[in-house]
């Protein structure tokens, strides 16, 4: 039973982030390991900054992604 809250609880944090626009570092991890192998995985303060700066801006103009 607590199994099935503890993974309800994760799916309801991950659908919580994205209505706010902000991914899962979760999930950005598995997509580096298994996409970008030979990059290097942001630490999830790095993920928290970029993705903010991607989305609400800084000058830099349209956000890039790599897929």
């Amino acid at each position: 039973m607590f199994n099935d809250l503890s993974r309800m609880g994760k799916y309801l944090g991950q659908a919580a982030r994205m209505l706010v626009g902000m991914p899962d570092y979760d999930t950005y991890v598995e997509h580096m390991q298994s996409k970008h192998p030979d990059k290097p995985v942001m630490s999830y303060e790095e993920f928290f900054r970029e993705r903010q700066e991607a989305r609400y801006g800084g000058g830099k103009g349209r956000p890039v992604r790599c897929c």
